[in-house]
Parts: structure tokens; sequence; C-alpha cells
């Protein structure tokens, strides 16, 4: 497909993608994140036609305009949908398949200042939620999906969810479920949870062979008992 046929397609593939798009004034005002990569398709055919300096001045345009930054060099594949868009961030050496999903606040950024691929891979079908950061030269499998805010250093195998800074891969083996943000589970919630109960059951070890202990313990008891329904709520 050549250039105009992607931006099309890429117009059209809104359409399908987002619920809360009602109207052609919309469209035109409310997604800087389709008119990024459109200004992208163009700055990159200049790109690579050794018209470099002219296509980093249009994407220097395009970030003020849409304060989206997209280097001319990445290389991005069909119907690639930036839902919002603000403060997105997409590295020259950046690989994007098909049918990707990308949040506002999302980076896909270099570690290493050495010449070469340096930005990560993302293949087909991946959802980077808000605030993810996507960092050197790994690789996003099919259709995995990382949570917002999550910091992703290593490779996430296909059909996953990664989530945490660091990130880790909490699930495996779902490529066709929906992305439910509110769903993800709170890791750091849950460990400490499980911290605070060894340390419950260490100290009613330590109770049982020392009875002047008992009243620390039961302070300590409630203060236990205060933050895990802390924690719950």
């Amino acid at each position: 497909m050549g250039v105009f046929a992607d931006i099309k397609e890429d117009f059209s593939n809104v359409y399908k993608t987002d619920p809360a798009l009602t109207s052609r004034l919309d469209f035109i005002f409310g997604y800087p994140g389709v008119w990024a990569v459109a200004w992208y398709r163009l700055a990159n055919k200049l790109y690579k036609a050794n018209f470099k300096s002219l296509a980093r001045m249009i994407m220097g345009i395009n970030q003020i305009l849409t304060n989206i930054d997209i280097h001319p060099a990445a290389t991005i594949g069909r119907r690639v949908f930036i839902d919002h868009g603000t403060g997105v961030v997409i590295g020259e050496t950046a690989i994007i398949e098909e049918d990707v999903i990308i949040y506002q606040g999302v980076t896909l950024g270099g570690v290493s200042l050495v010449q070469g691929k340096r930005h990560p891979t993302i293949k087909r079908g991946v959802v980077l939620g808000a605030g993810a950061k996507v960092l050197g030269n790994i690789t996003i499998g099919e259709y995995a999906k990382i949570g917002a805010n999550s910091v992703v250093v290593k490779n996430v195998p296909d059909c996953s969810t990664a989530i945490g800074i660091p990130a880790h891969v909490i699930e495996k083996g779902r490529c066709k479920d929906p992305f439910m943000h509110n769903m993800l589970p709170d890791i750091n919630k849950e460990m400490f949870e499980y911290l605070l109960k060894r340390v419950a059951i260490l100290e009613h070890i330590l109770v049982e062979d020392n009875k002047q202990l008992l009243e620390e313990d039961l302070e300590l008891e409630n203060i236990y008992e205060s933050f895990i329904k802390a924690m719950k709520n």
C-alpha cells in the first residue's frame, strides 16, 4: 500500500477502534494521535528518500501541534492507533507492527548511546497502557498487554500481560481477552499483605515462647488488622 492509502486506512480504523468518535468534527479536533501518525507516514517517506532534514522539520512541527514525538526513521505498521496521544514518544529504531493500540504518555525509548537497534519492537496486536515505558532493544510479543505506568526492560512473551516497575508477567496465553485496566492485580499490595502475614505468624511463635511479649503482640495484631483493612478498601 502507498502512503496515502495507509493514511486513509488509519483514518477509517479510528471509527472501528474508538466508540467515543461520533462526528467528523470530533475526528478533526479530538484525535491528535491519528494526525501524528499521518504526518509521520509522510515524513518517513521523505526520510527514506534522503530528505532527512525536511522529515525532521515536519515531525518537529507535528510535535508542537500534537505533543507527540515520533522520529521519522521509526517503523510503524498499518492500523496503529494512538489514543489521546499526549506525551507519546517513539524513538528512531522503534518498530511497531500492525493493529497496535498506544495510550497517552507511552515511551518507546532507548537505554544505549551505541548506534544500531536500541529501541523496542512492538509486535502485532499489542496494547500499551497509559504511561507505560518500554525501554531498550526488547520485544513485546504478539497481542501482549502492558499495564498503565509499567516500566518494561525485558522481553514480554506473546499473549501475556505485564505490569509493575520493573514489569513482571502476570498472565500468559490470553490473546483474545480485552484489556481491562481496572482488573489488573496490585502485586505490591499482595506482596505487602503476604509479608505482613508472615511477620504476624513469626510474632505468634515468639509469644508462645515468651509470655512477656503477649501485650506487644496484641498491639501489633491490631495495627496489622487495620493495615489489611485499609489495603482492601
